[in-house]
C-alpha cells in the first residue's frame, strides 16, 4: 500500500524460460521493452551466450523422453497446451494490442487462431509416421521400410512480426514430430513469448522440452547456429545479412536450415514445417526370410 492508502500494482517480471524453470540471465543484463507508440512496457532479460549453453542443454536431456513418448501422447500435450493458452487470452490480447498497436479485437482474432493452430498441430502427431513413412515398392525380393525420426535439437528464431501466432506457427512444428528446441524470442516483442513460456510450465510440457530466450538475436543466433550440440536451425525470423551469417556458422557441423522466407502466418501452414526438422530411417530386408 502506499502512503495514501492506495493500492500499488505488482510489475510483473519477464525472465528466461529454460529447462522448465525461470532464471534471470546470468549476466544480470536487461532491456527495455516498448509499445508500438513507444511507450514503456517492461524490462526484458537478455540473454547471454551462457544462457543460450544452458537452454541447449536442458534441450539436450530431454530429447531422449520427449522424442520417445508416443505421437499420440505428443498430440494431447499440444491440446492441453491449447487449453491452457486459451485460458490467458486476455493476457495475450493486451500484449498483442501493446506490440503491434492493432485494436482489441483484432488482436483477440490472432490469438483464437494461435490456439487453433495449436490444435492443428496436435492433430497431426499419430498421423506423421504414415503419412511421410511406409512401405516403400522396391525391384527386387526385399521389404523396404521408411520411418521419420526427428532431427534432434533444433534452434528456433522467431519472426519479428506476429509474436504469438507466429512464433507458434513456428514452434509447434518443431516439437509435434518429437524435437526439442531453443527459441530466440522476438527482440522488438518479446512478452508474449515469456507469457507463452508460462503457459507451457503449467501445461504438461516436460521441462526443456521448449527453451525460450529474450534478447539481441544478433548475438543469440550465430552462437546457436555453431553450437556442435545443435542439429538444426530454423532462421525465420533473422534478417539477410544474420541469416547469412548464421548459414555459415551451421556448415561447420552441417546443420540442417531452415532459411528465412516470406510467410502469412495467416494462411494454412501446411506440413513443410514438420518434415524440415524430420530424418527418414529406411531399412531393407529379404523379403519371406
Amino acid at each position: 500500500m502506499s502512503e495514501g492508502g492506495t493500492r500499488l500494482g505488482v510489475r510483473k517480471t519477464y525472465k528466461l524460460y529454460v529447462g522448465g524453470a525461470f532464471p534471470r540471465s546470468e549476466s544480470g543484463r536487461s532491456y527495455a521493452v516498448t509499445s508500438s507508440k513507444g511507450r514503456f512496457l517492461a524490462n526484458a532479460a537478455r540473454a547471454s551466450r551462457k544462457d543460450a549453453r544452458d537452454a541447449v542443454v536442458a534441450a539436450r536431456k530431454a530429447f531422449p523422453g520427449w522424442s520417445g513418448a508416443t505421437p499420440y501422447n505428443r498430440g494431447q500435450v499440444l491440446y492441453r497446451v491449447a487449453e491452457m493458452l486459451e485460458g490467458r487470452r486476455a493476457q495475450f490480447v493486451t500484449e498483442i494490442t501493446d506490440a503491434d498497436g492493432v485494436p482489441a479485437r483484432k488482436a483477440g482474432e490472432l490469438v483464437d487462431l494461435a490456439v487453433d493452430r495449436l490444435v492443428w498441430y496436435a492433430g497431426w502427431a499419430d498421423k506423421i509416421a504414415s503419412v511421410f513413412g511406409g512401405v516403400n515398392p522396391v525391384a527386387g525380393p526385399y521389404l523396404n521400410v521408411s520411418k521419420p525420426e526427428p532431427t534432434g535439437v533444433v534452434a528456433v528464431v522467431a519472426p519479428p512480426m506476429g509474436p504469438l501466432l507466429g512464433l507458434v506457427s513456428v514452434l509447434a512444428p518443431v516439437i509435434v514430430t518429437g524435437n526439442t528446441c531453443v527459441v530466440v524470442a522476438s527482440e522488438r516483442a518479446p512478452l508474449p513469448a515469456i507469457t507463452l513460456a508460462e503457459v507451457l510450465a503449467t501445461s504438461d510440457v516436460p521441462g526443456g522440452v521448449v527453451n525460450i530466450l529474450t534478447g539481441r538475436q544478433a548475438e543469440l543466433a550465430p552462437w546457436l547456429a555453431s553450437h556442435m550440440d545443435v542439429n538444426g536451425i530454423d532462421l525465420t525470423g533473422c534478417p539477410a545479412d544474420l541469416a547469412l551469417t548464421c548459414e555459415q556458422a551451421a556448415a561447420e557441423s552441417i546443420k540442417r536450415v531452415l532459411r528465412p522466407r516470406p510467410v502469412d502466418w495467416l494462411a494454412d501452414p501446411g506440413t513443410s514445417r514438420m518434415t524440415s526438422f524430420l530424418e527418414t530411417k529406411t531399412v531393407w530386408h529379404p523379403a519371406g526370410v
